[in-house]
């Protein structure tokens, strides 16, 4: 090819801003190193508080299963879902159930020994290993044909400004939690690295004009399209920044030192938002692996918007005989659906760049929770549903298993990526291997 094979060489090369690398970095006509196989991405969502049994799984194992009310929004993709009952979180130790549920989820193993103090048990620290999408991360920053901008993003949704083991289930390494970004304006300011003023707020399309017209001059008619989708998205979004921020439906006014302060009437303006830049960044191949964090385990968030006013946590430790706390629990858990088949959506009408299909035929998404059930603190038959063509797992199916060890399936993960591990996390929980899901 006549120009350079490197994204910074070829922005020298044609005298481009450095704000530009956002725009070129998918473009398949360039023919930059990662864009000569299939893109494989995953996203984690987690939502808080366990289910309710009833009301979520299916009755029926195998292909002709009915989806129950809390995963009814899934109907237009149930011939891409797959159901997993039967999973365990068999991780034991230091801290509380909600502790270890999330501190353990996504890492299999123990939580260091610590001073953070939970509703029972003894306390505890941060987690003792990496989770697995920081592995997988590492795994595919290693070679060139699999390496990103940013190899992981963490997205989160009213995820409270605590530093405790309760609002954290990424992992870095042993002791090394990983912050999700819940504030949409700062994560468009991470990926783009233009909105650091909000009340000034000014496209970032306005001095590229020049550099985007120059591109459109190199590159393929379908590049074209790509760039002129990049442009509109981001001026859409620009608009929506504004129009919330002025009708005040997200954070408020975000003091990076402090944190960004909870507010619980803008979690589903501020998911939608979280979810479109998820959707743009896989898009860009600004990453492959995601991950969505709703609140925090023991979420306390009021589904105001749902006409319920109580606490979802409180709610969680309703009994069984309640039958409208059972209710509301389920018109919870349907709303985070919701918002699972939204990203789906999203992924499926968006085409893969340079590649077949969409997005979603090549992305995995596991919405996953820290308990089975609130009321128990169970982690038996912690809810994983996956959603996507990503890891080319057979879909279209609910499996129940006998509590076999959440580690197997993390394991499953890292082999859909060609991550050939032997263990992941305790290896005492490995020792069948990954779950077979193709």
């Amino acid at each position: 090819m006549s120009h350079s094979d490197t994204r910074r060489g070829f922005l020298r090369e044609l005298g481009l801003s450095a704000a530009m690398a956002p725009f070129i970095w998918n473009l398949p006509s360039l023919g930059f190193a990662n864009q000569s196989r299939r893109k494989q991405r995953l996203v984690v969502m987690f939502s808080p508080n366990g289910v309710v049994p009833r009301t979520f799984w299916p009755d029926e194992p195998g292909t002709e299963f009915r989806l129950k009310e809390s995963l009814s929004p899934l109907e237009p993709f149930k011939d891409r879902t797959l159901i997993l009952h039967g999973v365990a979180d068999r991780v034991r130790g230091d801290g509380d159930g909600h502790m270890r549920g999330i501190g353990c989820l996504l890492t299999g193993i123990e939580l260091f020994p610590g001073n953070i103090q939970g509703g029972s048990h003894t306390p505890a620290g941060w987690s003792s290993g990496i989770s697995i999408d920081q592995e997988i991360k590492n795994y595919l920053q290693r070679n060139a044909a699999t390496r990103t901008r940013f190899g992981s993003l963490e997205f989160g949704v009213l995820v409270p400004d605590q530093a405790n083991t309760w609002t954290r289930m990424v992992y870095g390494g042993p002791n090394q939690p990983i912050v999700p970004v819940a504030d949409p304006y700062q994560m468009f300011d991470k990926l783009y690295g233009r909105t650091k003023d909000r009340a000034t707020l000014a496209s970032v399309l306005d001095d590229l004009q020049d550099d985007l017209n120059k591109v459109r001059e190199t590159v393929s008619a379908d590049d074209r399209k790509l760039l002129d989708r990049q442009a509109t998205f981001i001026r859409q979004t620009e608009h929506q920044l504004r129009t919330v921020s002025d009708t005040k439906l997200n954070h408020p006014e975000p003091v990076l030192e402090s944190g960004i302060k909870e507010r619980n009437d803008n979690m589903p303006a501020i998911s939608r938002m979280q979810i479109e830049l998820l959707v743009n960044s896989f898009a860009n191949d600004f990453t492959r692996i995601a991950t969505l964090q709703y609140t925090k385990s023991v979420g306390q968030a009021k589904m105001t918007w749902l006409g319920i006013t109580e606490n979802h946590h409180t709610l969680s430790h309703e009994p069984d005989t309640n039958t409208e706390a059972q209710q509301n629990l389920t018109k919870i858990n349907r709303w985070f659906c919701e918002q699972l088949a939204y990203l789906a959506k999203r992924l499926a009408e968006t085409p893969e760049p340079g590649g077949e299909g969409n997005l979603l035929d090549n992305t995995l998404i596991v919405w996953t929770n820290e308990l089975g059930k609130g009321n128990t603190h169970t982690h038996d038959n912690t809810p994983f549903v996956l959603v996507g063509g990503g890891l080319d797992f057979k879909m279209g199916r609910s499996l129940r298993f006998r509590q076999v060890p959440h580690n197997r399936l993390l394991m499953s993960f890292a082999h859909g990526f060609g991550h050939h591990l032997s263990h992941f996390g305790n290896p005492s929980y490995c020792g069948d291997g990954p779950l077979v899901l193709s």
